[in-house]
């Protein structure tokens, strides 16, 4: 019986390092950023192919967006939303004819949220990588 109980605790106390580890590398890699705080909203793979289309390009149209990132419909207009909802996009709704056309634009906040998210993982890398 106490043997099965140290095989219990056994993975609990290698969880709890590691997890000390990962929260003093989180930490170590905000020191040097300009905000604390990790931007989760941002890493999802579709929200940062999103924004980093967004920032090299002045506008894009729905389509022009769904094509970059190479993702449906529905799935574009999901996290664009949630960009927008944060402020970091913006969309302009409007007609050519008779067809609909969306734009979307970084905004200011939009910019500074993916800078800042630029800087916490560049300098996560820099933590992660051993000195030369």
């Amino acid at each position: 019986m106490a043997r099965q109980n140290a095989l219990k605790k056994e993975p609990q106390r290698r969880g709890r390092a590691a997890e000390a580890k990962l929260k003093s590398v989180g930490q170590d890699a905000t020191e040097g950023a300009p905000h604390q705080k990790f931007e989760r909203l941002i890493h999802e793979r579709s929200r940062l192919g999103i924004i980093s289309a967004l920032a090299v390009n002045d506008r894009l149209t729905f389509n022009d967006l769904k094509r970059l990132i190479k993702t449906t419909d529905g799935n574009l207009s999901v996290h664009a939303r949630k960009l927008e909802d944060a402020g970091y996009i913006s969309c302009t709704k409007s007609f050519e004819g008779r067809t609909p056309k969306t734009e979307f634009k970084l905004t200011r906040q939009g910019r500074n949220a993916l800078e800042q998210y630029l800087n916490h993982m560049e300098a996560l890398i820099k933590t992660m990588r051993p000195p030369s």
